[in-house]
């Protein structure tokens, strides 16, 4: 802990707790400023005039949104449409941005390994069988995932503490709610990190409803597909089997909301390689934990406007993405994303999937699923 720490007292035991602040996120600078702070800073040569209002009325333009899944099912005797609420928005976070994420992620892991995160929020269990090594790290709450030795049943522990969120995963909440991904009246204020290795996978369930309605995930590094379905069926360690899978691409937002969130079960089945997701939810009011602290920077989020002033001139009222000149940009910026990751010195060929997954190469961050020797528990 540092000497940084904030003492707050439970309302329920009196019992003093240290609040720690937590680590910066890795510097990283990107090829376009954003005002949720994600994008990084300064201006770039590809710049070409434009306001940042405009850069970000680009990058608004090409996020790809879907919205029309169905999936039919009959419950409790009537049929219904289970997948209801979900969707998918692809293109939400560049590959440049991806890589800081990433980065930060990683940091955190480190950090949880040498101690130096409070105790519940960083857990690395050893891999006893397939599909059983997944790390986590959870911000905001400790999430209780079944009954445990106290016999404290699922769901948020209040007495409980965990690190607050990153500074990084709040500028990723700020590009979401901005662009109409989440919505104004959900921002989330926990969030659960999945750090898989290849093999590592996620069970049939629903979340638990000490979460509101929608909830998201963010997923990085290697492309997997998660089951949807009423009746998901365990097939073997890692392996089960359900009536619709769907592909999540590296940099995608799921969002899961009334009948994809609370009918249907999902899950991930064993994934092909690494992969990190992260899980953005909103803890009911009447379960937040004792001393949680609303974090005021979470609730100035206004969701980015289309005006004809933000467009680049001579586009205002079609999408930019269909300008030439526009064009000519985004794939200007694409190439230097490209050409700053293969220029990376000393990074090895990584496999990869038959799917587009954001590549890393083995030696750029720590083994997964092994907690070193002086991580304290």
């Amino acid at each position: 802990m540092t000497s940084n720490n904030t003492l707050i007292s439970n309302p329920v035991t009196g019992k003093q707790l240290a609040r720690t602040p937590p680590p910066p996120p890795p510097a990283a600078n990107s090829d376009i400023l954003l005002n949720d702070g994600l994008g990084g800073s300064g201006s770039t040569s590809s710049d070409n005039g434009l306001s940042e209002e405009q850069k970000e009325h680009i990058r608004f333009s090409q996020v790809v949104r879907k919205k029309d899944f169905f999936h039919m099912e009959k419950i409790n005797g009537k049929s219904m449409n289970v997948l209801k609420g979900l969707e998918l928005h692809t293109k939400v976070f560049n590959a440049e941005e991806q890589k800081k994420i990433i980065e930060c992620v990683y940091n955190l892991q480190r950090m949880g390994q040498k101690g130096q995160l409070r105790e519940r929020t960083y857990s690395e269990p050893r891999k006893w069988m397939r599909g059983k090594g997944r790390v986590t790290i959870q911000f905001g709450c400790c999430y209780n995932y079944a009954v445990d030795k106290n016999g404290n049943p699922p769901g948020i522990l209040r007495e409980e503490e965990v690190d607050p969120l990153p500074p990084l995963f709040k500028q990723m909440i700020k590009r979401m709610v901005r662009w109409h991904v989440l919505p104004t009246m959900c921002v989330p204020n926990s969030c659960i990190v999945n750090i898989y290795n290849e093999g590592d996978c996620i069970p049939p369930h629903i979340d638990h409803h000490d979460f509101l309605r929608p909830f998201c995930t963010v997923s990085f590094l290697t492309q997997c597909n998660i089951l949807f379905g009423s009746s998901l069926k365990i097939v073997s360690p890692g392996e089960f089997s359900g009536p619709l899978s769907i592909p999540l691409p590296v940099g995608s937002v799921l969002i899961l909301n009334g009948n994809g969130a609370d009918i249907a079960k999902h899950c991930v089945p064993a994934v092909p390689g690494k992969r990190i997701s992260i899980t953005f939810r909103r803890m009911d009011e009447s379960k937040l934990p004792y001393n949680f602290l609303p974090d005021p920077e979470l609730s100035r989020i206004k969701p980015f406007i289309v005006s004809p002033s933000s467009a680049p001139q001579g586009h205002h009222q079609k999408p930019v993405i269909n300008s030439s000149f526009v064009k000519a940009i985004v794939q200007q910026n694409q190439h230097r994303n490209d050409q700053a990751i293969k220029d990376k010195p000393d990074r090895e060929a990584t496999k990869t999937t038959k799917n587009d997954s954001f590549l890393c190469g083995n030696d750029d961050f720590p083994p997964l699923g092994k907690a070193s020797k002086g991580a304290s528990r």
